[in-house]
């Protein structure tokens, strides 16, 4: 599983790579989370950062509370 979380590198974005991180960890599934800071390769996917994208597909927008972030990453590594 890759993970891509798209932002300028704000403290929002941060957030959501650290609780991206700690869901993987939680979860205990192999995955890859990178932090993507470039307009041209987040223009890509979306325009709402900080957004999350895996496997190449936008799962969320916004930064979301961690319970929500570990439910996506459970039900997509299902």
């Amino acid at each position: 599983m890759r993970i891509k979380i798209l932002g300028p590198g704000c403290p929002k974005c941060k957030k959501m790579a650290e609780l991206a991180a700690r869901a993987v960890e939680e979860l205990g599934i192999q995955a890859q989370v990178e932090e993507v800071h470039d307009v041209k390769e987040i223009a890509r996917y979306t325009y709402i950062t900080p957004a999350m994208v895996v496997n190449e597909k936008v799962v969320m927008e916004g930064l979301k509370p961690y319970p929500a972030i570990l439910e996506a990453l459970k039900n997509l590594a299902d």
